[in-house]
């Protein structure tokens, strides 16, 4: 962790008051160790423009947050550049559509213990003076931390900023707290109020609570009895009771779903995140048999919901389309020849293949009937040596492009091209060592001259 120069404090404390707050604080005295996390300060009794003044003989002041009364503030610490939250005690009120904006009134006049009430949290509601290292908790979050429970700090918590609503759960689930019984009646009293949170703001939470908490479903549980869930992932809510009869599986569709998410490996967004989707449909696909029941599509339909479900929330394209594949390849076969382990590398890709087994491991151990892996562990073996094998998996890894097939069968640009290009992947996934110019274009005349229309290419 990384703090302010010393010379940087000192001119500080030359003119006012400075105390470093925020989670860096919180998790110093949760945790009884140091974090990594870089570290936000408070001053008080200096003026907005004399702050800039002293700041700005020790580093690089960015005025980004004039309206908030918050200087980005960055200096060269330890080899590498730090850049630290620098804030005027205020209040605010969160406003506007989606509360995306604030009505903040800044004051270097008002008392640390005012700016402390409008956190959102007692446990964050702490700040250390940095002249004698003083611990000022005016709200008792000290105590709350001991209990680990979350108590917020004002009764109108939740209304000002309902995203805190959901800031709440995944504090639960990282933190393992407890909500304590009044702050968990405002959250469900206040739930449907998450409807007015823009969907980049509720994707941040979503986020921290995927990749840092140890168990995410806890904070989805929370959600569930609260009533946010539906109002953040109605589709997810849908799993609830659903059974899954015919052996397979010990859970409903939702606490099988929790598991599995929980069996992901802590950190890695897009996998939790595939698997959090993986069997979302099956309520949809469920069909009673004699045996029990079948889900069949429900990973084509799966994929088609997690795409919906995080374009709604604004994720990146990107972090969409591999979600999406992630959960629309979750049902393949691990009995496959070197063909086939060639073929799935090829459809899901060397950057998602190992995501797409880890997802396999956690579904076994979410299914809760004592399955094994071994299969997969065969699998990922077999995939590593193919890849170091170095076959073609793509199309820029062939032997011929699209301008020499052009050249070759005088043909222009066009969809005729990369139907051409698929069949050439497809004989050299087949056999690797088909991938020669020679080879290949023997292929591409004879697929060109057997299945393609010429006279609309001239």
């Amino acid at each position: 962790m990384c703090r302010l120069s010393k010379d940087a404090i000192d001119a500080v404390l030359g003119s006012g008051r400075i105390y470093e707050v925020g989670g860096a604080v919180r998790d110093r005295y949760l945790f009884k160790t140091e974090t990594d996390q870089d570290r936000d300060y408070l001053v008080t009794g200096i003026s907005y423009d004399d702050l800039i003044h002293i700041l700005n003989k020790f580093g690089r002041v960015d005025l980004v947050g004039r309206s908030f009364g918050v200087i980005k503030f960055t200096q060269r610490l330890e080899g590498a550049q730090h850049t630290f939250d620098i804030a005027l005690p205020r209040k605010e009120l969160s406003t506007g559509a989606g509360h995306r904006d604030f009505s903040v009134t800044f004051d270097p006049d008002l008392s640390v213990e005012e700016d402390l009430k409008r956190r959102d949290f007692t446990v964050n509601a702490l700040a250390v003076e940095l002249d004698s290292g003083n611990l000022l908790d005016p709200l008792n979050g000290m105590a709350d931390l001991e209990k680990r429970q979350l108590r917020i700090v004002y009764d109108e918590s939740f209304q000002d900023d309902p995203l805190r609503m959901l800031r709440a759960v995944q504090f639960a689930a990282r933190f393992e707290f407890e909500i304590e019984a009044a702050t968990f009646e405002a959250l469900r009293q206040h739930a449907a109020l998450i409807k007015t949170i823009s969907p980049e703001r509720i994707a941040e939470e979503l986020n921290k609570l995927m990749k840092l908490a140890k168990a995410p479903s806890v904070g989805f549980r929370l959600m569930l009895s609260t009533g946010l869930l539906e109002h953040v992932i109605p589709e997810l809510e849908a799993c609830v009771g659903v059974d899954q009869p015919g052996g397979y599986h010990a859970y409903d569709v939702f606490e099988h779903s929790m598991r599995i998410i929980d069996a992901c490996p802590v950190g890695n967004l897009r996998l939790r995140m595939a698997a959090l989707f993986h069997d979302i449909n099956k309520p949809q696909a469920k069909r009673i048999v004699e045996n029990g029941a079948t889900f069949y599509g429900h990973e084509a339909a799966g994929a088609r919901t997690a795409r919906q479900v995080l374009k709604r929330l604004r994720y990146s394209n990107d972090f969409i389309d591999e979600v999406s594949l992630l959960v629309d390849r979750h049902m393949f076969t691990s009995d496959v020849s070197d063909k086939g382990v060639r073929r799935l590398i090829r459809k899901v890709g060397q950057d998602l293949i190992f995501d797409l087994l880890d997802l396999r491991r956690a579904d076994v151990i979410a299914q809760g009937i004592g399955g094994t892996t071994e299969d997969v562990d065969e699998l990922e073996k077999r995939i590593n040596e193919q890849i170091a094998f170095q076959p073609p998996f793509g199309l820029s890894d062939l032997a011929v492009d699209g301008r020499i097939l052009m050249e070759l069968l005088n043909i222009k640009p066009g969809p005729k091209v990369g139907r051409v290009l698929d069949h050439l992947m497809e004989k050299v996934l087949d056999d690797p060592e088909n991938n020669t110019q020679e080879t290949l274009e023997s292929f591409a005349r004879e697929f060109y001259h057997n299945n393609t229309d010429k006279e609309s290419e001239v």
